[in-house]
């Protein structure tokens, strides 16, 4: 049965990401800048799924499931200037006629979206009704801005009531949580509210924190000034492997349920984390490693200083579990080899899991594009949910406390005609500190007896 999934990307960062993971994507399965298919032989028997992601045009060149969406032209422009630029359909691409952005600001962005809701989501839908067996969604996007936030918020919202069948799956930026390394000042306001619509209608979230991706680049692929176009490299990298198993389908995790069903015991934890190895830069002259092996590579996966999430100092600590794991791994591995790498995880005891339900390390091999070289045997994503992703949201509600209490900056947003109020603020606090409460109660041997003491709190 043929199956398909659309991507969003909003705003700067979303339309930055984007792109690098349309380039992976044309790379990996052997589709030109203009969509049509390299002729170099070297697929042979190689099968793939081409049309999860991408559609053919009448003169069979191809094009993605794709639309972009920004508010101010500059990050779109570069992209129809570039050589990529005649990829993506032009119906599928919406930039504001005003062309001033959102200021950074949440309030602004979510306004826009309600001006030009019926423009967006006439290009959704019409995407949607050429597919065949439309599977859901996948949104990239900043929380801290104004266009990937607001905006963002906006069409989460709206696909979610438009789509209820449909699953939501976000790669969300999540912004440095060094207040002197950022440039917006309102981003403890924007980042609050993009976290109340992720808990409330995404059914998986990615989180990506900037902290994080440029510690990796610094640190283990030792750049000292990592770029954009680094970091856009290493989330773009994540996106590409964790769609593998769906454009290279094997008998399992072949379609967008059975990816995500392992990961989320809960409807609320939905939050997933991500690490990769080997992490290679651009050039892939700086990170790699000289030999890999199926557990060297499981075993760094679950090295903190691997993952794209830092959410403070006691990450991995002792009252915190893990609630499930996904270990995609790409290369030309035996069964067997896996088996004993998880055996060997055990012995050594490398993996705390949460006591209260069944889980384990799930393993999904996938096929190796034979039109992308790689200077390693294997490789492996790890997609983790984790309790101490609570630490980030901890950090973010702090960050919006210490400024609301001041009521710093408060009129840029008041000034902005549709926005709800103060109380939407206050409203997607108390859904943050619920989901931090959520996570920790999910760390702890009686977590079930949590969840019951609550149903019956609510029936009172």
């Amino acid at each position: 049965m043929p199956r398909s999934i659309i991507s969003l990307q909003l705003g700067q960062c979303g339309n930055q990401v984007g792109m690098e993971f349309w380039k992976k994507l044309c790379m990996e399965h052997g589709i030109e800048s203009n969509g049509q298919l390299k002729n170099s032989g070297a697929e042979g028997d190689f099968r793939d799924r081409k049309d999860f992601f991408f559609y053919q045009a009448d003169d069979s060149h191809y094009i993605p499931r794709a639309i972009l969406i920004d508010l101010e032209p500059r990050v779109i422009q570069t992209i129809k200037n570039s050589d990529y630029g005649k990829l993506f359909n032009p119906e599928n691409i919406y930039v504001s006629e005003q062309g001033g952005g959102a200021g950074n600001n949440w309030a602004a962005g979510f306004g826009m979206g309600q001006d030009v809701s019926e423009k967006v989501f006439d290009m959704i839908e019409r995407e949607a009704e050429g597919c065949d067996g439309l599977e859901g969604f996948i949104l990239s996007h900043s929380i801290a801005g104004g266009t990937g936030s607001g905006m963002g918020s906006y069409v989460l919202e709206h696909l979610h009531d438009r789509f209820p069948k449909k699953l939501i799956q976000t790669f969300s930026i999540f912004p440095n949580q060094d207040d002197s390394a950022s440039d917006v000042v309102v981003q403890p306001y924007n980042s609050i509210l993009t976290m109340r619509r992720l808990a409330e209608n995404a059914d998986c979230v990615v989180v990506l924190d900037n902290t994080a991706l440029n510690s990796i680049a610094a640190e283990r692929l030792r750049i000292d000034q990592p770029s954009l176009t680094e970091i856009n490299n290493m989330v773009s990298t994540v996106m590409a492997a964790s769609t593998s198993t769906l454009r290279y389908p094997g008998y399992m995790y072949n379609n967008f349920v059975g990816l995500m069903a392992p990961l989320i015991p809960m409807p609320k934890l939905h939050f997933l984390m991500a690490g990769y190895a080997p992490l290679t830069s651009l050039d892939q002259t700086s990170g790699g490693i000289q030999k890999t092996t199926v557990f060297d590579v499981m075993r760094r996966l679950l090295q903190p200083k691997n993952m794209m999430l830092s959410p403070g100092k006691d990450a991995l600590a002792a009252d915190n579990r893990y609630l499930s794991i996904l270990n995609i791994i790409q290369g030309e591995v035996e069964s067997g080899e896996i088996h004993k790498s998880l055996m060997r995880i055990k012995e050594r005891n490398l993996v705390k899991f949460m006591e209260w339900g069944p889980a384990s390390i799930h393993v999904a091999q996938s096929k190796r594009s034979p039109f992308v070289a790689s200077n390693h045997r294997i490789s492996g994503l790890m997609l983790a949910n984790h309790t101490s992703v609570q630490g980030l949201f901890d950090s973010i509600v702090k960050q919006y406390d210490k400024m609301k209490k001041r009521n710093a900056y408060l009129d840029r947003f008041t000034n902005e005609k549709n926005w709800a109020g103060v109380s939407d603020m206050e409203q997607s606090r108390e859904v943050v500190a619920n989901l931090i409460e959520e996570y920790k109660a999910a760390a702890k041997p009686d977590y079930i007896d949590y969840l019951r003491g609550k149903l019956q709190s609510k029936k009172m």
